[in-house]
C-alpha cells in the first residue's frame, strides 16, 4: 500500500502542488493528508468535479503548472464537458492530473450505484482520449507511474489519469477535523421529520447516509420502504427527482431528503425547484457541513445561508432548526403551509458504526414506490 506522504511528496518533486476536487471513501486517506498538510488555498474541496476542472484550468492559466483534480469514479460524468470543450487538446490544451476513485471495479463487490459505473471507468476515458494508468500499489512502481504520468504532460499538455484501486493507500486520519458544535444526530433528526409526514406523502432521500438512515428507520419501525425512493446513486439530483414526482401527483406531498454537500453540488436546481411552484414539495436539508459518507471532508454548508439562497430562488417559506424541539416546532407550522418549502435542519457529524445498507435492490424500490403513488 502507498503512504499518503509519499504519493503527495512524489507529485511535489515534479512540481504538482496545487488540488481540486469532490471527496471520495477510496481517496480519503489522500484527502485528509492534504487537508492537514497544505494551505487551504491549495486544495479548493468543490461544489462538483467540473467545477473543479474549472478551478484547475485557472490554475494553469495562471501559473503554467500542472493541478490534480481528484473525484469518484461517478464523477467522470460532471467532467466529460469540461474535458471536451476546455482542456483536450482540440481546444485550449490544458494538462490536469486525474485521480480517479475505482467504485466497482469489474470483479470487486460494490453497492449497486457504482456497479455500472465501475464497468465504465477506463472505456470512458478511452472514449475520451485521455492516457491513464491503474495505480500501482507499491511505492518504487507507483513513483515510476507518477514519474511518467507528469512527463507525458508536460510533453503533450493534455490530461492523464491515475486511476485508483481500493486499499491502495494506508491509512491517514485527519487532524484539522472541522467538527461543528451541534448537538442533533443526522439519525435523529432523520426519524422525527420522517414519523411527522402525512400517510399518503412520499420521500425521495439523496445519496449516502441520508438514504441508509431512512431505511433503517422504516425497518426498526416495522413498517414497509414503499413510501421512499432512494437515490443511492446521482448525486446532487434528488430535489429533482423530487419536483418530478410532485408535479405528477399534486395531491400528494413530495418530501426531499437532502444532504449539504448534494444540494450544494447542483445548488441551480434549487432556483428550478422553486420556479414551479409546488405547494406540495417539500425540500429537507440535513446540513452538518461535511462529506459524512466519503470520510466527513468539509463542504461549506454551515459557512452559507441556505435558507437565505432558498428565499433568494423562489421557495414559498424556509425553516431552520438546529435542536430537536425547534425541529418539532417547525415540523407543526409544515403541516399545515403550502409550499415549496425548504427546511434546513443543522446536525452534527458522525453516524453508527454500526449503520446498514439497503436490503431491498434499486428496481425493487423504484417497482414498490411506484405502485404506492399509484393508489
Amino acid at each position: 500500500m502507498l503512504r499518503p506522504e509519499f504519493f503527495v511528496k512524489s507529485l511535489q518533486q515534479q512540481g504538482i502542488d496545487f488540488y481540486a476536487g469532490v471527496p471520495d471513501s477510496l481517496l480519503k486517506n489522500i484527502c485528509a493528508y492534504i487537508t492537514d498538510k497544505l494551505p487551504a488555498e491549495q486544495n479548493i474541496i468543490a461544489a462538483n468535479e467540473g467545477g473543479a476542472m474549472g478551478i484547475a484550468a485557472g490554475y494553469h492559466l495562471a501559473t503554467g503548472r500542472i493541478p490534480v483534480v481528484y473525484m469518484q469514479n461517478s464523477g467522470e460524468g460532471n467532467i466529460i464537458n469540461p474535458l471536451a470543450s476546455l482542456t483536450d487538446k482540440d481546444v485550449y490544451n490544458i494538462p490536469v492530473l486525474l485521480v480517479i476513485g475505482w467504485r466497482g471495479r469489474p470483479g470487486v463487490h460494490d453497492e449497486p450505484q457504482h456497479v455500472k459505473q465501475g464497468k465504465v471507468t477506463t472505456g470512458l476515458l478511452n472514449v475520451m482520449g485521455i492516457n491513464y494508468t491503474v495505480m500501482a500499489k507499491d511505492e518504487e512502481a507507483a513513483a515510476k507511474q507518477i514519474a511518467a504520468a507528469a512527463e507525458w504532460m508536460k510533453k503533450t499538455g493534455e490530461c492523464y489519469a491515475l486511476v485508483v484501486e481500493k486499499d491502495t493507500f494506508e491509512t491517514y486520519q485527519l487532524q484539522k477535523a472541522d467538527d461543528n458544535p451541534l448537538t442533533l444526530s443526522r439519525e435523529e433528526a432523520i426519524r422525527k421529520v420522517a414519523s411527522c409526514i402525512e400517510p399518503h406523502a412520499c420521500i425521495v432521500s439523496t445519496t449516502g447516509m441520508i438514504s441508509r438512515e431512512l431505511f433503517e428507520y422504516r425497518t426498526a419501525m416495522n413498517e414497509g420502504h414503499e413510501r421512499d425512493f432512494l437515490t443511492v446513486g446521482s448525486m446532487g439530483h434528488a430535489s429533482q427527482i423530487a419536483l418530478g414526482i410532485a408535479l405528477q401527483k399534486p395531491q400528494r406531498r413530495v418530501y426531499c431528503f437532502d444532504g449539504d454537500g448534494a444540494s450544494i453540488m447542483h445548488m441551480g436546481n434549487m432556483a428550478i425547484a422553486a420556479s414551479m411552484k409546488c405547494s406540495n414539495l417539500i425540500h429537507v436539508v440535513f446540513n452538518n457541513g461535511a462529506h459524512d459518507s466519503v470520510g466527513g471532508q468539509p463542504t461549506v454548508g454551515l459557512k452559507i445561508d441556505l435558507c437565505g439562497v432558498a428565499k433568494a430562488v423562489g421557495y414559498a417559506h424556509t425553516f431552520s432548526a438546529e435542536t430537536l424541539e425547534e425541529l418539532e416546532a417547525q415540523l407543526e407550522t409544515v403541516k399545515n403551509t403550502e409550499g415549496p418549502i425548504f427546511m434546513q435542519v443543522c446536525v452534527k457529524k458522525g453516524n453508527r458504526k454500526d449503520l446498514g445498507r439497503p436490503t431491498t435492490t434499486p428496481i425493487q424500490n423504484k417497482e414498490a414506490l411506484m405502485k404506492f403513488l399509484k393508489e
